[in-house]
C-alpha cells in the first residue's frame, strides 16, 4: 500500500475513517495529526499528548466525506473524567467548554 506523500495528505489505499486533531502550539502555530483510530486520538488527548487541541475532524478516504466531531469527542472526555471520578485535566478544559 502507497503511503501519504507530502503533496497528498489523504492515505491511496482502501476505505478508511481517518481522525485528524487539530492542536494549537502558540498563537501562530497549529499542527493536524491523523490518526487511523478514534480511540487513540482519544486516549492521547486524555494523556496529555496535545498542547491544546481545538478540533477534531474525522473524513472518509474513499466515501469523500468530512465530519467536526468534536462535540462528539468533547462528550467522550467529560463521560470518561466523570466515570473516573476525576477532574478534567487543565489541557482541556478549553477544548470541552468549547464544545459542550
Amino acid at each position: 500500500m502507497r503511503q501519504a506523500t507530502p503533496d497528498s495528505a489523504v492515505p491511496y489505499g482502501a476505505d478508511q475513517t481517518l481522525f485528524v486533531v487539530i492542536d494549537r502550539l502558540d498563537k501562530a502555530t497549529e499542527i493536524r495529526v491523523e490518526r487511523s483510530d478514534l480511540e487513540a486520538a482519544i486516549g492521547e488527548m486524555v494523556a496529555g499528548c496535545f498542547n491544546d487541541p481545538i478540533k477534531v475532524i474525522s473524513f472518509n478516504t474513499l466515501e469523500h466525506w468530512m465530519r467536526d466531531i468534536s462535540a462528539d469527542v468533547a462528550d467522550e472526555i467529560q463521560a470518561r473524567c466523570d466515570i473516573d471520578g476525576v477532574t478534567l485535566p487543565d489541557y482541556l478544559s478549553d477544548f470541552v467548554e468549547s464544545h459542550s
